[in-house]
């Protein structure tokens, strides 16, 4: 089975999709760590995040083994990452990759914002996962200080409404949700309840 989970920033996607990965056994793809392991290699070589043929090139050379580097979670590499996703040519680099990860047996649990619209719009359960702006960016800042990062609410809600305009309009695979995906608002929800939400509804997929 493959578990599609698309959603906004901060809405807790991707704490969901480890769990769900772990509850049944299944590998997990964070696809947003691709684009910020490519954004993380143009900010190193002092590129633009704009430049496309730099960031391309950075795509076609990721691996699997940087996308855990907790340096990918920085604030700048967030918002050169919003940039470098738009771009067409280094969504359909990073786009094979994630197609042959989700169809390996016996199954995939992936997270990103395309995911069931472009990437697996085949996937047997597909989620998307949101929250209010103003939640996600208390979220976001709260993570951001647990890392010792400082963080004004202002300015963290702000970037996130930035990136959902920037994620929701671009022209390629924009943020948006899949015509048979079960939506999970969990604005009043925590962790162990949204996955619990979850659960019942891939229940009623795994056919």
């Amino acid at each position: 089975m493959i578990i599609a989970i698309d959603g906004p920033a901060a809405a807790g996607k991707g704490t969901l999709a480890r769990r769900l990965a772990a509850h049944f056994g299944y590998p997990h793809l964070d696809t947003g760590a691709l684009y910020r392991a490519v954004a993380r290699r143009l900010l190193d070589a002092g590129q633009e995040p704009t430049d496309e043929a730099a960031a391309v090139a950075a795509a076609h050379s990721v691996g699997a083994a940087e996308l855990g580097d907790p340096r990918l979670r920085d604030e700048a590499v967030g918002r050169a990452t919003s940039v470098v996703s738009a771009l067409p040519a280094v969504r359909a680099t990073l786009l094979d990759f994630q197609r042959r990860f989700a169809h390996t047996p016996p199954g995939a649990v992936l997270d990103g914002r395309d995911i069931g619209t472009v990437v697996c719009p085949d996937a047997e359960a597909k989620l998307f996962v949101t929250a209010g702006a103003e939640e996600r960016a208390r979220r976001r800042a709260k993570e951001l200080r647990e890392r010792g990062v400082p963080a004004i609410d202002a300015r963290v809600l702000q970037d996130i409404k930035e990136r959902d305009a920037r994620d929701s309009s671009r022209d390629t695979a924009p943020l948006t949700q899949a015509a048979d995906a079960y939506v999970l608002d969990t604005t009043q929800l925590d962790p162990d309840a949204a996955f619990e939400a979850a659960l019942a509804y891939i229940a009623t997929r795994d056919t």
